[in-house]
């Protein structure tokens, strides 16, 4: 698949070794991306879970995705204000793996799939708890 991909969390960096080091393994941040993982985007109805060969490469619908649900759930819906949490908060560099779309693109993600985005949180609901 061609998405713009973020980098390795494993990846060695100046500060902490890794991106990993940056979360808790029992962050809530993590239940977010365990939980958008399992999610099957065609099936849901993002459009661009599929890619052409041709054109700038799409952002992944998880990423978006988790970034959307990260600001739901910590009461940040200005796609605005998540565009620079994106840059400076820890908790959305490790979810994101550093990937900062702008704020634009979060605002055509929910304003353009508003039923898929439905369809996931109706997906979160449904998710049995291990």
């Amino acid at each position: 698949m061609r998405h713009i991909s973020g980098e390795s969390r494993q990846q060695v960096t100046l500060l902490p070794d890794t991106l990993d080091d940056y979360v808790d393994q029992n962050h809530p941040v993590r239940v977010i991306d365990a939980l958008v993982d399992t999610l099957d985007m065609k099936v849901l109805g993002f459009s661009k879970a599929e890619t052409c060969m041709m054109g700038r490469k799409p952002y992944h619908p998880g990423d978006l995705l988790k970034r959307y649900t990260y600001g739901y759930l910590n009461q940040t819906r200005s796609s605005r204000r998540l565009e620079k949490e994106c840059h400076r908060n820890l908790e959305l560099l490790w979810l994101m793996r550093r990937l900062a779309p702008d704020f634009k693109t979060l605002s055509d993600f929910r304003k353009d799939r508003s039923s898929a985005v439905r369809g996931a949180c109706r997906a979160f609901v449904s998710k049995p708890i291990c």
